[in-house]
Formats: structure tokens, sequence, C-alpha cells
């Protein structure tokens, strides 16, 4: 189920504890008159005010050209290349976003299509930025198949501080290219697999908009 909030519903648990804690110790420092009580009180309002930012859920609006692969997630590009071991069982072009802690964190379908297959691997939380993060980390996939029959595969990957991946579609859903599928909490990387004969739009280094960068387009 798409999740359209302002707030990523995850996050409710979170920011109602930071809130809970910002206040008790907020009323705890004012009416004990205690400076010392102060500090924590601001770091909790700081903390509060990341864990907010951390599951907003911007509107996003994708590109109208159809054939337009979006990106999954807001970050930094860190790998384009081919590769031969992939999700599709073929080599294809990979392209690799990384979510740091001050990215959004909801993650959006690259494609129109219908979820062919979901792939969870448990495994280690190696920093996200890892070459060996593809392969080692906990990670979920999914392989979407476009109406023209085009295979595409999009994993989640958790980071050295992520612990959670969070995917709302199961095998046989359609999604909506730049609909809103999932969620990683706290620093990770999407990896995207396409075919060999998609030519890259984006390079090592450029900053995406899940939903609306545009990292390739299907012949």
């Amino acid at each position: 189920m798409e999740n359209n909030g302002i707030i990523a519903r995850e996050g409710y648990p979170f920011i109602a504890y930071s809130v809970g804690l910002t206040v008790l110790l907020s009323l705890s420092s004012c009416t004990l008159h205690s400076y010392v009580l102060a500090v924590p009180a601001v770091i909790a309002m700081v903390l509060t005010v990341f864990v907010v930012s951390f599951f907003r859920n911007p509107e996003r609006t994708a590109p109208g050209d159809g054939k337009s692969v979006v990106a999954p997630a807001d970050g930094t590009v860190v790998v384009v290349e081919r590769v031969p071991e992939t999700p599709l069982g073929h080599e294809a072009l990979k392209i690799s976003i990384f979510m740091s802690v001050f990215n959004v964190h909801v993650n959006r379908a690259p494609l129109d299509g219908t979820v062919i297959a979901i792939d969870y691997q448990p495994g280690r939380f190696l920093d996200a930025r890892n070459g060996r993060a593809s392969s080692e980390n906990e990670r979920n996939g999914v392989v979407l198949e476009t109406a023209a029959g085009v295979r595409i595969a999009f994993v989640q990957i958790a980071g050295l501080i992520a612990r959670r991946i969070i995917c709302y579609p199961k095998a046989g859903d359609v999604l909506t290219r730049g609909a809103r599928y999932g969620l990683i909490r706290f620093g990770s990387r999407v990896d995207v697999y396409l075919p060999v004969d998609v030519e890259p739009l984006v390079k090592l280094g450029d900053t995406t908009v899940a939903g609306e960068t545009v990292l390739g387009r299907l012949g």
C-alpha cells in the first residue's frame, strides 16, 4: 500500500518517542529550574527535528515520457557500470544510489509494471558505499516487468546504520512509475539493474531525486 502522507507512517513511533522525551525533559527543567536538564532537553528537541526531517514524504511528479526510468531514491550516484551477475540473471547496466541520513528515504518505483518477484536476503551491515554491500548486506530486490515485456530490477540495501528495509508490494502487484513502494531506515542504498542497451543519463557524483531524476530511457 502506497504511503501518501507528508510523513512516512513508519516514522510515527519514532516521532512520538522523541516528542515525548522533549516534552518530559523540558517540563522537568522548567519545574525544577534545572539548567542541567535543559541541555538534554535541547538535544532531544534537535533529535525530534532530525527524525521528522528523516521521515518526510514529499510529493514528486514523474516525467511524462513513459519510457524514462526514474530514480528510486534521493541521494548520490555511486555506481554506473555494466555487471555480469544481476538479479535479472544476465548482464545489466547497474546504477547505484547512496542515501545519507539527510536524504528522503521513501523509495519510488522506477517504471510502470508488474512485480514478477521479490527476493529478501539477510546479510551484513557494511557501509552502503562499499562495493561489497550489493552482495553481502541485508537487501530486498524487486523484479518488475513492463507491458512491453522488459524486465528491470531494483534492490534496497541496508547500510551501516540502516536496520530495517520496508517494501510494500508483493509478487503480482502493479506499480506505477514514481509511486512510493518502500523505505529504508537511517542511511542506505538502492541498486537499479537495467537492460544493457540503456544509455545512462546520470554519472558518478550526480544527485538524484526519487521519482523525478531520469536514470535512462528504454529503447
